[in-house]
């Protein structure tokens, strides 16, 4: 008995020697894996800066220096006979009013002409010298100017612009051997991914940023009619507008067009939020300028809308993503396939759609006369259509309702279809219907709600969104503007005012 505890005590001795043996090794050896890890790290982060290193190497030769010009002429200042009012020292009327008395009567103002020129890039696509660019920076200019990385300069003729894109192709001249770069499938990317922008920012040729993918799909920016762009946090400033955004491949996901940052926030530059149209709508228009020297836009016919959680509710359609048809145009693509008002498209062309800017970018970018399926949801039950895109009309004849109301009252209206009035219980009535309401903007300090019919503005009846976008514009100009609503089978009179900018 007294060994077998013995025994018992000498194992558990055992134990506790081999534990704080094995607790001392551990110890001494943990700055070792320590230094190991560190090691490790370091090697990663090499491999990486080697990798961005060749993909700027391999890529920097096709991108480009672009300076534009433009030649504007401006009068000096007027000599005409003082209008009145108070002037003091070195101001614009006390400067004036001394030029007008230098001047000798009956002589006219002279004018000068003034140079003004503009800094951004621009890729080569092709080896026999095109260029992508963006729009805005070539648009309605005199001189286009490019600068190669090995100092070689030309004069670049523009081929050709849109500026519902802000994508633009010029091309320079040398013996068709010049270095261009591969273009990527746009739609394979994923947040998360590491990109380069290369660019002439703020005048420094040819300089190298890497981020990530921070979102795709951003839209509703004011920057152009199609937007679906790429937003990055690879630092984009002024002079980068037209310069590639690079994947890991050395390919083109995208076109760095601009950033938020310098108006929005106060900043003076690049805060980590800059946009980038996708390549695939750039290879788009590219194709179209190349073929015929324009670009033509499909039509499908339709004013369509985000299906907000409150309209998914109201359609019964809770969950489904989707773009909402709240009108459709009469001789339209759409008309003639049969799609209806109140109709929830969920798929263009085989790509599931979650917002509307998704189907106006694709039918845009499809083209007219193209064939194409579409799979809507109409009364919850799926239907399956095959529509022959149109083109898309001319600037000036497609009716829309001016943004700028709908931003400043914070409200979205769409015509009161007999779908919405059967949903929002408005039978027999007219006007026009709120669907959202942005908040702290005046109509949600009023109390608007979605579901709001608006009959009336200034007491002029309004029964469509074009009747309420005329007459809110007028009323606008004073300030503020005097609605009579229907909420909740009541009538009144509210007023919205907006705020002194």
């Amino acid at each position: 008995m007294n060994a077998i505890m013995d025994f018992r005590a000498n194992k558990s001795a055992m134990r506790y020697r081999f534990g704080l043996v094995f607790v001392i090794f551990s110890l001494a050896f943990m700055p070792v894996i320590a230094l190991s890890e560190d090691a490790n790290s370091i090697v990663i982060l090499r491999q990486m800066g080697n990798a961005f290193a060749q993909i700027a190497e391999k890529t920097s030769p096709s991108v480009v220096a672009i300076r534009t010009e433009k030649r504007v002429m401006a009068e000096y200042p007027s000599f005409e006979a003082p209008s009145g009012g108070q002037s003091t020292p070195f101001s614009e009327d006390f400067l004036n009013n001394f030029f007008r008395r230098q001047m000798p009567k009956g002589r006219t103002p002279r004018q000068r002409v003034y140079r003004q020129t503009t800094q951004g890039s621009g890729f080569i696509v092709s080896a026999e010298g095109h260029i992508l660019t963006n729009n805005h920076l070539v648009e309605e200019v005199d001189e286009v100017n490019v600068t190669l990385t090995d100092g070689r300069e030309f004069t670049a003729k523009i081929i050709g612009a849109d500026p519902d894109s802000d994508v633009a192709v010029i091309k320079i001249d040398d013996d068709n051997n010049m270095p261009y770069l591969e273009l990527a499938d746009s739609d394979q990317i994923d947040v998360g991914e590491w990109v380069l922008a290369i660019g002439n920012p703020f005048g420094l040729s040819h300089s190298v940023t890497a981020g990530i993918i921070s979102a795709k799909g951003r839209s509703g920016m004011g920057i152009a009619t199609y937007e679906d762009f790429i937003q990055t946090d690879a630092a984009i400033n002024l002079g980068n507008s037209g310069g590639p955004l690079i994947d890991l491949d050395g390919k083109v996901v995208g076109i760095n067009t601009a950033i938020i940052g310098a108006s929005s926030f106060g900043s003076a530059g690049n805060i980590g939020i800059g946009l980038a149209i996708p390549i695939n709508i750039a290879k788009a228009v590219y194709g179209q300028i190349m073929e015929k020297g324009k670009v033509v836009y499909g039509f499908l016919g339709v004013s369509i809308q985000d299906l907000t959680p409150q309209l998914s509710e109201s359609f019964k359609l809770k969950g489904v993503k989707g773009v909402l048809v709240a009108d459709v145009t009469k001789g339209s693509a759409a008309e003639k396939a049969g799609i209806k008002t109140g109709d929830v498209i969920i798929e263009f062309d085989g790509k599931s759609l979650k917002r509307a800017a998704d189907l106006r970018e694709r039918v845009a970018m499809k083209g007219p006369k193209i064939e194409v399926e579409i799979v809507l949801l109409r009364d919850g039950k799926k239907k399956t259509m095959t529509v022959t895109l149109q083109e898309r009309p001319a600037a000036g004849t497609l009716v829309q309702i001016k943004s700028s109301t709908i931003e400043k009252l914070g409200l979205t209206v769409q015509n009161l279809t007999d779908e919405l009035a059967k949903q929002f219980d408005l039978k027999g009535l007219k006007g026009v219907i709120v669907t959202e309401v942005e908040t702290g903007k005046p109509a949600a300090v009023a109390g608007i709600q979605p579901g709001t019919l608006i009959l009336e503005v200034n007491r002029k009846a309004v029964d469509n969104i074009n009747e309420f976008s005329k007459e809110a514009e007028k009323a606008l100009k004073e300030g503020k503007i005097m609605l009579r609503i229907r909420y909740e089978d009541n009538s009144i009179f509210i007023i919205l005012t907006l705020p002194k900018e």
